[in-house]
């Protein structure tokens, strides 16, 4: 099969390529050609998942398909903007049709769900790995950025952390997974849901948001930086499911809501006054601690005393 109708028969045929709404041409030239309304600027962001570093090899196609795109979406989520499309660079050791087709239909229910379309993309032979740029829009001045959080703010997070984190051993093989509660932490792991409702519902409300995916410590510290203040996280208040708590116990619970990453879920910075809409609204916004002035990231027990703070989340090229 050669990469023309490897495109033709898995991708372009796919109902995320049709052309329509913000995609005025998808696949099938060039370049794809979008249609931003005025007043509105674009939002790109480009992931590369590499085999063996951001999924085990082998794995379920489907899963993969399906989690490939949900992990890039979710950075449309944390600048609060409204999904467009997307482009895969995708690199295989061969054109295996029957992993070709899950791979491509896994991909198609995640952008079914996100509203994404296919809009391009590459195919070449090599190490599995794929790369995918995505594309959304926001209202001018309306973009959620790392750099606006004030002394005073509310900390908070779109729902229970540490989940896909707590799945990684089932996902490894280090664990069983005939339990309910492993059933739901690899739910998290490999069908992550972008928060691009709640994005969008925090412009013009929140001061800084980002997805959470190399862990709330980690990714809060990007906050702190870009906004020259300091993070206080209340480790009560960190919200863990009740299947990670089962699953693993609730130190390495805590410990995987903390530092575990693959979330994919927002964490953000909010004036007090602006929380009781967002509640009264039905959205998913759990306080877990607030900004003050000074640097860094602070983690603090009950008592407001601060607690040593172990691994703070994955990052490449350290060991």
């Amino acid at each position: 099969m050669g990469e023309f109708e490897l495109i033709r028969q898995y991708f372009a045929a796919a109902a995320c390529a049709r052309a329509g709404g913000d995609v005025v041409l998808g696949i099938g030239d060039d370049c794809a050609l979008l249609a931003v309304p005025p007043g509105e600027q674009l939002a790109i962001s480009t992931d590369s998942l590499v085999a063996g570093v951001h999924f085990p090899d082998p794995c379920d196609p489907y899963l993969l398909g399906q989690r490939a795109l949900a992990v890039s979406t979710s950075d449309l989520a944390g600048m609060g903007a409204a999904p467009i499309g997307f482009t895969l660079a995708l690199t295989i050791p061969s054109a295996n049709p029957a992993w070709l087709g899950e791979f491509a239909r896994g991909l198609d229910a995640m952008a079914a769900g996100c509203g994404m379309r296919l809009i391009g993309g590459d195919t070449t032979r090599g190490p599995l790995s794929m790369t995918l740029t995505v594309f959304g829009r926001v209202p001018v001045g309306q973009a959620l950025l790392r750099s606006g959080a004030q002394p005073g703010d509310l900390l908070c997070v779109g729902g229970p952390l540490g989940d896909a984190a707590g799945a990684l051993p089932i996902v490894l093989g280090e664990r069983a997974q005939g339990t309910a509660e492993a059933a739901a932490l690899l739910r998290r792991y490999w069908s992550p849901q972008p928060q691009l409702a709640l994005g969008q519902a925090l412009r013009g409300k929140a001061s800084a948001a980002l997805d959470i995916s190399d862990g709330l410590l980690a990714d809060c510290n990007h906050i702190a930086a870009a906004s020259a203040v300091s993070l206080v996280i209340e480790q009560a208040r960190v919200p863990l499911s009740d299947s990670l708590v089962r699953f693993a116990g609730a130190e390495q619970a805590l410990q995987s809501g903390l530092g575990g990453g693959d979330d994919y879920l927002l964490a953000f910075t909010l004036p007090a006054d602006a929380l009781p809409s967002l509640q009264s609204e039905g959205w998913p916004v759990h306080v877990i601690g607030h900004v003050e002035v000074g640097e860094g990231v602070r983690l603090v027990d009950a008592e407001g005393r601060s607690v040593g703070i172990g691994q703070r989340g994955y990052t490449h090229f350290t060991r």
